[in-house]
């Protein structure tokens, strides 16, 4: 089912959403000892922000999203750097059954999902996928970061209360970031049959408040968008919240989730 991240907050996605250090397709390639001869498919995988970087290392990848416009987006974003090796799917994780038909059980390196996972029936999806990894293949669950609005921080408090403000809802969703939901996630690839294991890069980022404003807009469907008549109050008020609390440092983990057959 297509999640509203279509028309503007796709090109939002593709501006403002930070990619990964290369130090996590580092780690993705070790575990999985992953070679110019393998295919890799990227699920939820938006306007391909891993998608396009993995792509450097196997002979091919499938990106596979439910909204057709993050995937143009994805398709436009690996073109202007010259990346032919893609594939640009229509689907989610319950279509993993229609991708082992498609490309054969056993022949997938590494499927990679990359902060999507809280969007997909995990428990199912991790026994699904087994067959379509090869020995020593596997699930690589990536996050970068926790949510703008979830820090432990006074601008991402000051952020938070904001959006609650212009929202009028609770902003407490941590995308599957949180402890409690990365728990689940090993427990989970364990009961599947994988070999868990977690590696961690930090690093710190400095924001400003376009960034700020940019990230939030990518992360709300169509229908919770502010129209573009009201997007400049919304920065506005964004600002006004945020700037007594500058600069908007944020120390950022990535966290590489990986589950080897």
């Amino acid at each position: 089912m297509a999640l509203g991240f279509r028309g503007d907050v796709a090109d939002f996605y593709h501006r403002y959403r930070r990619g990964y250090p290369p130090e996590s397709f580092d780690v993705v390639a070790e575990v999985f000892g992953l070679t110019p001869d393998d295919v890799a498919v990227d699920l939820g995988c938006g306007t391909g922000q891993v998608t396009v970087p993995l792509a450097g290392r196997v002979r091919a990848v499938v990106g596979v999203d439910p909204e057709p416009d993050m995937l143009a987006r994805g398709r436009r974003a690996a073109a202007d750097r010259g990346v032919a090796n893609v594939s640009w799917v229509v689907g989610t994780d319950a279509d993993v059954p229609a991708l082992r038909a498609a490309l054969g059980d056993g022949s997938v390196g590494v499927v990679t999902i990359a902060q999507a996972l809280h969007w997909m029936r995990h428990d199912e999806l991790f026994h699904a996928l087994r067959p379509l990894v090869r020995p020593g293949g596997g699930v690589a669950v990536l996050t970068n970061g926790r949510p703008l609005w979830s820090q432990d921080n006074d601008w991402s408090r000051a952020l938070r209360a904001c959006l609650e403000r212009w929202l009028g809802t609770p902003a407490r969703n941590a995308c599957g970031t949180d402890e409690e939901s990365q728990s689940r996630y090993r427990e989970s690839l364990g009961a599947a049959g994988f070999d868990v294991d977690v590696r961690a890069i930090d690093y710190t980022d400095t924001l400003d408040v376009e960034s700020v404003v940019g990230g939030v807009l990518s992360a709300l469907p169509v229908d919770r968008l502010p129209s573009p008549a009201e997007r400049p109050a919304f920065a506005e008020r964004v600002r006004q919240a945020l700037e007594p609390h500058a600069p908007f440092t944020e120390h950022v983990r990535v966290t590489v989730l990986t589950g080897r057959r």
